[in-house]
């Protein structure tokens, strides 16, 4: 069964490490047939959420910028890919804001049901990306149908390309795409 993929990179570093595993993840989405769709924050306008809750009542965000058009693209996915860059043990900011402003797609029907989150760290712990995932798994507990299906942890990375080095990475999250 061909599945609705869509990928966001959240990272503003070209080419940045958590953008390749991305990257890889479409691939691997790619060959096994999939429609996948990449979305990087690189050239998007993203507003903070200014808690108002006027999506609540009326189905959208009443700041225009580009988060109504990724809200469409998640809406519509059976699979949705997170990859972001680790800073202090968090995810980043840009995907934070991300995930504050999709608070229109609440009270939505939604597609949705796996959740991947492909992440990588400067930092050589295991456990650096614990605090993001927690995070993420805060947005997810909201979605009552969909679940986090597979987490990357590229840790030891830091400047750009540096993931390169460590194959095994990229080769998990062409895997993870590839078997969702």
């Amino acid at each position: 069964m061909t599945k609705k993929v869509c990928i966001i990179s959240t990272t503003l570093r070209k080419n940045g490490n958590s953008e390749l595993l991305a990257n890889e993840f479409y691939k691997g989405a790619k060959d096994a047939g999939h429609d996948v769709k990449m979305i990087s924050l690189i050239d998007k306008t993203i507003h903070f959420c200014k808690g108002c809750l006027t999506c609540q009542n009326n189905g959208f965000c009443a700041i225009k910028d580009d988060v109504n058009a990724i809200e469409d693209a998640v809406l519509n996915s059976d699979v949705v890919v997170f990859a972001t860059p680790i800073y202090y043990y968090e995810m980043s900011g840009q995907m934070k804001t991300l995930l504050d402003r999709m608070n229109a797609m609440f009270p939505k029907e939604y597609k949705f049901r796996d959740i991947y989150f492909l992440a990588s760290a400067a930092e050589e712990e295991d456990t650096a990306m614990d605090y993001a995932i927690q995070g993420l798994k805060g947005w997810v507990e909201c979605y009552e149908k969909s679940s986090l299906k597979g987490v990357v942890k590229a840790i030891g990375v830091t400047d750009i390309g540096d993931i390169k080095q460590h194959q095994h990475y990229l080769e998990e999250s062409y895997a993870l795409g590839k078997g969702i």
